[in-house]
């Protein structure tokens, strides 16, 4: 039977939410393997100025173990 591991990564992006899920998800696909999941657990957003600065986001990924 097969062993899944998970591991939270946060990722930030001055664009958006969606690219700091995109630049998340394609670091966890450069070190891991066997991703089955992904889930945005939560989001937010960095201020500067009474601007929006950072958009910041908060991933867990779900990995299935290599034998």
């Amino acid at each position: 039977m097969p062993t899944a591991g998970v591991t939270e990564i946060s990722a930030s992006s001055t664009k958006s939410f969606d690219d700091a899920i995109q630049l998340g998800i394609q670091r966890a696909n450069e070190t891991f393997k066997n991703i089955g999941s992904t889930w945005v657990r939560e989001k937010k957003i960095i201020r500067d100025n009474g601007k929006i600065s950072q958009y910041r986001v908060t991933i867990e990924v779900t990995f299935i173990m290599e034998e």
